[in-house]
């Protein structure tokens, strides 16, 4: 880490401001629209590496040999105490395709409205990327180091599958990430406002500690091609819709992992409300009571297998030799083995299948000094704050880092508005986070990765 000169010090603490980054970045349209297509990330990518690289830090930009446009910017702070683990922060440049004509600014336009910054990722999770880039830059300015080597990834293609980004970079650049032990990226540590079983206002804050597994299945199913008017016995397309219907509507049991045993248990007791997990009906119902507060675990308590692609047939009176379709299959912590044994009876005889992806649940400590250094960051801002473990139903790029044998959080903080302005939009229309939650993330995030 090289020192900046006097004059650039100025200019970087001024570029350091966390609303102004929020803002470029949204205005880089990274776009990722199919694998292979989102131009927009080496623009991107670039731009922070130079900002990095122009206030001292060595940053260096990757990306597959096949997909120049798709870039990754990796960089390393070396810590004060090198025998100190190290630690990741990963957070994905991507943004998902936004509809302008349904939105009330422009998805692009990174503006400033009603005290809200506007625009495509301003959630899904460029303000992750804006105030990890504030703090990197306040820690040039300043000559300030962490107490342990901090890497930082901006990686490209998180919304499809991070075949040219995370993935990639775990497969190809293992040597990035040595000595590091634990990571922080999306979807965590976000403060809410809740009401209490007596009526009174709860802060409350999820820290993801772990996902449910991602096992998507890819069904084909073969018969005999003939003249729609003289149908035989079965044939491919009655195949498959059948299998689709056992899985769709396969009733999975409830599995309640302790992770989300304890987010119920912990979520319940900062309400006051009282958790009786002992019996199916006393999990929907607690589930039920905490409404909001019980943020995805209705989905991660039990596995799903839920049809999204059809492919057979190219004219009405043809009967189809093959018949296609996806499923996208996830299952909670430590339930695997369960739903792999009953895959082939729902998909039944006749119908062949295969894993599209298999990526196994993840998980990470939640009694240990890496958990207890987050919750004590977010009370540092907001000390009325109640933090509780989760489960994310869905998977990030924690999955491909976990395969370094790094434990991987959801941490990418933010504080409650103090005039009710909320974060919405994610995935959807009008997407927006208010100012002051930025602010207030950047305050939680500096903090942690300043004393951890």
């Amino acid at each position: 880490m090289r020192s900046p000169s006097p004059e650039t010090e100025t200019v970087v603490a001024e570029r350091a401001d966390v609303v102004s980054l929020l803002q470029t970045l949204v205005r880089h349209d990274t776009t990722n629209r199919a694998p292979g297509d989102a131009e927009g990330e080496l623009a991107a990518a670039t731009w922070i590496h130079d900002l990095l690289a122009e206030a001292g830090l060595e940053p260096v930009l990757l990306a597959r040999d096949d997909a120049p446009h798709r870039a990754n910017v990796v960089v390393r702070v070396p810590g004060t105490d090198p025998s100190l683990d190290g630690l990741l922060v990963h957070a994905h440049l991507d943004v998902v395709p936004a509809e302008p004509e349904q939105w009330s600014f422009d998805p692009f336009g990174g503006d400033v409205v009603d005290g809200y910054v506007t625009g495509r990722g301003a959630m899904d999770m460029k303000d992750m990327c804006a105030m990890t880039l504030s703090v990197l830059l306040d820690w040039a300015a300043s000559g300030e180091r962490p107490r342990r080597d901090v890497v930082v990834a901006f990686v490209a293609d998180e919304e499809t599958d991070g075949a040219y980004g995370a993935q990639w970079l775990v497969e190809a650049h293992p040597e990035l990430f040595a000595g590091v032990t634990v990571g922080i990226g999306e979807s965590g540590g976000v403060v809410e406002s809740h009401v209490g079983a007596d009526g009174s206002p709860v802060r409350l804050a999820r820290i993801a500690a772990g996902e449910r597994g991602t096992l998507h299945l890819r069904l084909t199913a073969t018969g005999t091609s003939g003249h729609a008017s003289r149908p035989t016995e079965g044939g491919a397309v009655l195949a498959l819709v059948d299998a689709l219907h056992r899985i769709g509507h396969h009733d999975w049991p409830l599995h309640v992992s302790p992770l989300v045993r304890a987010q119920l248990e912990q979520t319940a007791a900062a309400l006051g409300h009282k958790a009786d997990l002992t019996t199916d009906d006393g999990v929907m119902r607690t589930i039920a009571e905490l409404g909001d507060a019980a943020d995805v675990a209705m989905f991660t308590v039990r596995a799903s297998t839920t049809p999204t692609v059809v492919r057979a047939g190219y004219k009405v009176n043809v009967i189809p030799g093959v018949a296609e379709a996806e499923i996208d299959v996830r299952c909670p912590p430590g339930f695997e083995d369960e739903l792999l044994a009953a895959l082939p009876a729902l998909v039944g005889d006749g119908v062949a299948f295969e894993h599209s992806v298999r990526e196994p649940s993840v998980q990470a400590p939640i009694d240990g000094p890496w958990f207890e250094a987050m919750v004590a960051s977010v009370q540092h801002v907001d000390p009325s704050a109640v933090v509780v473990p989760g489960c994310l139903g869905g998977g990030t790029d924690a999955k491909a880092f976990s395969l370094l044998g790094i434990a991987c959080y959801g941490f990418a903080p933010a504080t409650v508005d103090p005039d009710g302005r909320r974060r919405s939009g994610i995935h959807g229309v009008d997407e927006r986070v208010p100012v002051s939650s930025l602010l207030g993330g950047r305050e939680i995030l500096g903090h942690f990765l300043a004393t951890v």
